[in-house]
């Protein structure tokens, strides 16, 4: 008896389908059957390095959706190929789709075909999906050899290079130094004017033109400009003991104190001092009145500007 049950459990397991026989393996678990996946498959021809091609996998089995496992990884395929990482596309009807891409990263030297690798993707709850591999063609980037007809030669000749139109450069060169010129002139002129202004308005300025005519700069005449141009500042008639009045009221001046206090001491020497008559000419003419009248002419520019 045991002889014909274990000849009809033969049978019937003979008879079985083979996804059961792989089922009922231990080594192989149930979620490992696989099933042909449909698939969009890129242009077989007519590739070239730089190529993106797409394979496109519908997530359906028997009209339900399914849901991969895991994703096709990122990496490289081989000489010829770099996968992409897969993403997940739902077109205009609502189906999904796994779009694993492949992009080609060498060029032959002739026309090479190549496959996209076979995948299997495994799903969360169903059998995987099976893709098989997918023979294309790429193509180099030039021939080995030219034609060698018409136009296509191995190298051709250097083209010329056009001259470019100067005229309108030159043009906009020649008006943008007519109006530097024409600013520098302006500036000139304004400057010019200023100073023949201040010499005309300012007490120092317009003594230090006349020290600069006068050829004895100590002579009494020099003095009296400089005398002058102290009391047009100051707005009154400035000697020695007026002195810090003036200092109070034109503060720039301070730093000339010393100077000034000398300059009275000197001129007073000079004009009221019977003895100064006797004095040489050397000693009156070493006092340095012009320095004094330029450093008085400086002090009242930094202090106008």
């Amino acid at each position: 008896m045991s002889l014909v049950h274990a000849a009809v459990l033969a049978l019937v397991l003979a008879a079985l389908p083979g996804g059961f026989a792989h089922a009922a393996d231990p080594a192989i678990p149930a979620a490992a059957a696989t099933t042909a996946a449909t698939i969009e498959q890129p242009r077989s021809f007519g590739h070239v390095l730089g190529d993106v091609l797409t394979q496109r996998v519908l997530l359906e089995h028997h009209g339900r959706p399914i849901e991969p496992g895991a994703l096709p990884t990122a990496a490289r395929i081989d000489l010829w190929l770099e996968r992409r990482p897969a993403r997940i596309e739902t077109d205009a009807q609502g189906k999904r789709w796994l779009a694993v891409e492949y992009q080609v990263i060498n060029a032959p030297r002739a026309l090479a075909a190549i496959s996209l690798p076979a995948l299997t993707i495994a799903t969360a709850s169903g059998p995987a999906l099976a893709l098989p591999a997918w023979p294309v063609s790429i193509g180099p980037l030039a021939p080995v050899e030219a034609f060698g007809q018409g136009d296509l030669q191995p190298l051709r000749p250097d083209r010329p290079v056009a001259a470019l139109a100067t005229y309108p450069i030159e043009q906009h060169l020649k008006f943008s130094l007519l109006a530097l010129l024409a600013v520098l002139l302006a500036w000139l002129a304004w400057w010019a004017w200023r100073n023949m202004r201040e010499a005309q308005q300012l007490p120092f300025a317009h003594a230090w033109r006349e020290l600069k005519r006068i050829d004895d700069p100590a002579s009494p005449e020099a003095w009296r400009v400089l005398h002058r141009a102290l009391n047009r500042s100051a707005g009154r008639v400035v000697h020695g003991a007026s002195l810090p009045q003036l200092l109070a009221d034109a503060p720039y001046l301070r730093p000339l104190q010393p100077r000034l206090e000398d300059f009275y001491r000197e001129s007073t020497r000079r004009f009221f001092f019977a003895e100064s008559t006797a004095a040489p000419a050397e000693a009156q003419a070493a006092y340095p009145l012009k320095p004094l009248c330029r450093a008085l002419r400086n002090a009242e520019k930094r202090h106008r500007h």
